[in-house]
């Protein structure tokens, strides 16, 4: 409608009607008014960076969001959904490229599909006990298409604390590495998902375990250095507490009364398992022994110790083995790397069956049973005789 009929009508009210020059100014300085339009329509869902939401996906299948969240994030009730619908569904979100929410899919389905690591963290040396298992455990999850989480605790005092807060549906299951927990956790452990150990410091209710068997491996050292003729024998043992160290100097003692000897006792000490302790404690010993005997050879309650060892008699001008033989206990990388004469607990196989336990635990209860293994497993343990040992001279 032109302007001046405009201002025409507006003044039909009474107010006096505007002519000539004025008419003409007002009709200049009023601004045309905007066209009418239609009410804005719905903005589309936002997609963040371009990557399709889950509600740009039901839009584009005519549904609503949760019917589009039952199929494509595999909820038990997405069986009730008509086949039309999820044919619907499943090509808007491939039309889309749409990538389902891990997080949204393990709480339809129940299933995280990932399994968690716990463990003490390492305050010195580089844990290789911990990663030669690591290596396994993820060897074994990995074809299964298992993500693995780790854990770190700055001691076992935390746990009781925080394995109920990992418990909280980000994991299917968990593995406990070398874990010192008391007899009865009842009154904290998860009970929602299964929980594996490996070298548990004790048995834990309801928690399966996996441990070489370190009484046979150290028996076993000992007696191949005594079938050569070594006869002074110091073991650098663990912690005194420590049941893996009981264990380890059970088989040295045993083995020595197998072949009707007896160890004196100052040749049983007690280290830190990490090579400071270990150099530490030979130094201890030979200062402690100076102008005496020394020994004729070493056996060590890991491969860490070892490394020590072999370190504090080099100081002192010894040479390893002509002068002192030295054997660990674990086959760590270093000790293959280095040609060391150790036991071999089975690390990275100890990692990959824990796994398989751990799966089985968790199938079986997905199924609505239980698993029906035992509750303590035993690998064995192997003595490798490498460049480190060679009889007495």
């Amino acid at each position: 409608m032109p302007q001046a009929s405009l201002l025409q009508s507006s003044n039909s009210g009474g107010l006096p009607q505007l002519r000539g020059e004025t008419t003409d100014l007002l009709t200049t300085s009023v601004p045309a008014s905007p066209p009418k339009t239609s009410p804005p329509l719905p903005s589309k869902p936002r997609r963040h960076r371009g990557v399709a939401t889950l509600a740009d996906v039901a839009r584009e299948a005519g549904v609503s969001v949760m019917a589009a969240s039952v199929v494509l994030n595999g909820a038990k009730s997405a069986t009730r959904t008509s086949a039309e619908t999820r044919a619907r569904v499943v090509a808007a979100a491939e039309r889309l490229h749409y990538r389902a929410n891990a997080t949204a899919r393990a709480l339809a389905n129940g299933r995280a599909n990932a399994i968690g690591i716990v463990a003490s963290h390492w305050k010195e040396d580089a844990n290789l006990y911990f990663m030669e298992i690591l290596g396994g455990i993820i060897e074994s999850a990995t074809p299964s298409r298992q993500t693995v989480s780790v854990f770190m605790l700055q001691g076992w005092e935390e746990a009781q604390q925080r394995i109920p807060e990992i418990c909280d549906g980000r994991v299917d299951g968990l593995i406990l590495v070398a874990p010192r927990l008391g007899i009865d956790v009842s009154g904290w452990m998860p009970r929602q998902v299964p929980v594996t150990s490996l070298h548990s410091e004790n048995a834990i209710d309801g928690v399966v375990n996996l441990e070489p068997d370190e009484e046979a491996g150290s028996f076993e050292a000992v007696s191949q250095m005594l079938a050569i003729g070594h006869r002074r024998i110091l073991h650098i043992g663990g912690p005194a507490g420590l049941l893996g160290a009981q264990r380890r100097l059970a088989g040295y003692r045993r083995a020595h009364e197998a072949a009707r000897l007896q160890p004196p006792d100052d040749h049983v000490v007690h280290s830190s398992l990490n090579a400071d302790g270990g150099r530490e404690a030979v130094l201890d010993w030979l200062q402690r022994h100076h102008g005496e005997k020394i020994p004729e050879a070493v056996f060590c309650a890991n491969d860490a110790i070892a490394l020590g060892c072999i370190q504090a008699l080099a100081m002192k001008g010894l040479r390893v083995p002509e002068d002192v033989s030295v054997v660990g206990f674990d086959d760590i990388w270093f000790a293959r790397a280095s040609s060391l004469a150790t036991v071999r607990q089975p690390l990275h196989a100890m990692g990959r069956r824990a796994t398989e336990v751990l799966m089985e635990q968790i199938q079986a209860r997905r199924e609505g049973g239980q698993w029906q293994g035992p509750a303590n497993i035993i690998l064995p343990t192997e003595f490798v005789h490498r460049a480190t040992l060679k009889s007495p001279r």
